[in-house]
């Protein structure tokens, strides 16, 4: 029997990590190829004649709704921006065709099918956008993730998903493209400003909290899935839903562990991004190690930076750093749990421990996208001319396309996930207690580390 038309088109390979990378590679490139120079605004001296401003056309393109808070055709016709409406439709069209060719190309959808369907979901994904831009919203932390995995699971245990729809949910496939779009924004001029300061608070405790909460909820509280122990510990001790997602990936953790782990998360980091900030205030300790404590315990990077800055620049700074410092981190945590699950959580016994060949296998590919998108433009950032402009210029834009492809992938989790499935990971309240003895520790442990560090051997001159 002769393949079918849909197998005919088969290019790329059908595996949602490498069409990440692959998609994720096109829009860097996409963005660094547009790119070029204009003279900078060097006012009446002669001497700087010289400066040069890098300018990315294809911004103006990727962009997010502005904030609004009484009228909603604030952010929909922004003033002095009446084609605000047609690019947004634009950049609507474009993600499609992106991803309607990746998944034609590699023989996993067909291209009408997928691209009505995608349309369909933009759509859900724009609403949740355009509600956490309002300005009272988003002063109380509710952002787009929140209103994206709302929407889809009210919608999906109601009435139930459109089937229009189903083609186009592919929810590891949008965050993980993401992920390998976030790794230009990981520069490693970034660890080097903050030093082995940022190496200690980020890197030493994280580990130390990750293995302990796993332990914690396999021998004391006995979470009935490892998986599902395994992905909440990762999310709460690394950064949030991309480390669950590289980690829930390394140990097939199944969607709805995912959808539980990223909206436990999601809750506590509003909970977390109001209460640190009162506490650090409270008592006094200071912008620099304020914002470290928040740095290295808020799960959300956006949350970090509005958590931060709710104390002053210093804290801003600081905990965005540790963040992205921490971050770091998601290739080699996502690595490591490969390795274990293949090597001692699904070996049999008397069985022989898998070779290198199996943990490549397991180990998730878009991992390697990241890493690569962060050692490219940081060898921009520090060795090519005017780096820091270029790089700049670059994720400026592609920070908020990474945005809509997040917001994509919460709504098709959501669509996903059945309230009905989820009751029985609930069952004992077991994540729960997970996560709060774990994110107890994680907030110890961090404020000592950044004390120890920022208050007796390296403190900030």
């Amino acid at each position: 029997m002769s393949d079918s038309p849909r197998r005919s088109w088969k290019i790329l390979p059908d595996h949602e990590d490498w069409l990440a990378v692959w998609i994720g590679a096109v829009v860097l490139a996409l963005n660094l190829f547009f790119l070029h120079d204009v003279p900078a605004d060097a006012g009446k001296d002669p001497t700087q004649t010289s400066a040069v401003e890098v300018v990315n056309p294809l911004a103006p393109w990727l962009m997010k709704f502005g904030p609004w808070e009484s009228n909603p055709l604030a952010s929909l016709v922004p003033e002095g921006d009446p084609w605000f409406g047609v690019r947004l439709a634009a950049m609507a069209v474009f993600v499609a065709l992106l991803f309607t060719g990746a998944s034609t190309l590699s023989g996993s959808a067909e291209p009408g099918i997928f691209l009505r369907g995608f349309l369909v979901l933009f759509v859900f994904a724009a609403l949740a956008y355009f509600l956490a831009s309002q300005t009272a919203i988003r002063g109380y932390g509710l952002e787009y993730p929140l209103w994206a995995l709302a929407a889809g699971m009210l919608i999906s245990n109601t009435r139930g998903v459109p089937r229009i729809l189903e083609p186009a949910l592919r929810t590891e496939l949008y965050i993980k493209t993401g992920l390998v779009i976030f790794g230009a924004e990981i520069l490693l001029a970034r660890l080097m400003e903050y030093g082995i300061r940022g190496i200690f608070i980020a890197w030493v405790v994280t580990p130390i909290v990750l293995v302990t909460t796993y332990w914690f909820g396999q021998k004391i509280i006995r979470v009935p899935s490892r998986s599902l122990n395994m992905t909440l510990s990762a999310d709460m001790s690394v950064c949030g839903v991309s480390a669950a997602i590289a980690t829930a990936a390394a140990c097939k953790a199944k969607k709805e562990e995912l959808s539980l782990a990223i909206g436990v998360s999601l809750t506590f980091t509003v909970i977390m991004m109001v209460v640190l900030p009162a506490v650090i205030r409270a008592t006094g300790m200071g912008e620099d190690l304020g914002g470290a404590w928040i740095g290295g315990t808020i799960d959300s990077t956006g949350a970090v930076a509005a958590a931060g800055a709710l104390l002053g620049d210093t804290a801003l700074n600081v905990a965005t750093t540790i963040k992205l410092i921490q971050n770091m981190l998601i290739g080699v945590i996502s690595f490591c749990v490969a390795v274990y699950w293949v090597g001692w959580v699904e070996r049999d016994e008397g069985q022989e421990r898998p070779n290198a060949w199996e943990v490549w296998h397991r180990f998730p590919k878009f991992v390697l996208g990241f890493l690569g998108a962060s050692l490219i433009f940081s060898t921009i950032f520090s060795y090519v001319e005017h780096g820091p402009e270029i790089v700049s210029a670059t994720t400026g834009a592609t920070k908020n396309l990474r945005g809509w492809l997040f917001c994509l992938g919460f709504a098709s989790i959501g669509f996903e996930t059945r309230f009905r499935e989820l009751a029985g990971y609930l069952h004992g309240g077991k994540p729960l207690m997970l996560y709060v003895a774990g994110q107890a520790l994680n907030l110890t442990l961090t404020l000592t580390m950044a004390w120890l560090v920022l208050r007796v051997f390296l403190p900030l001159e």
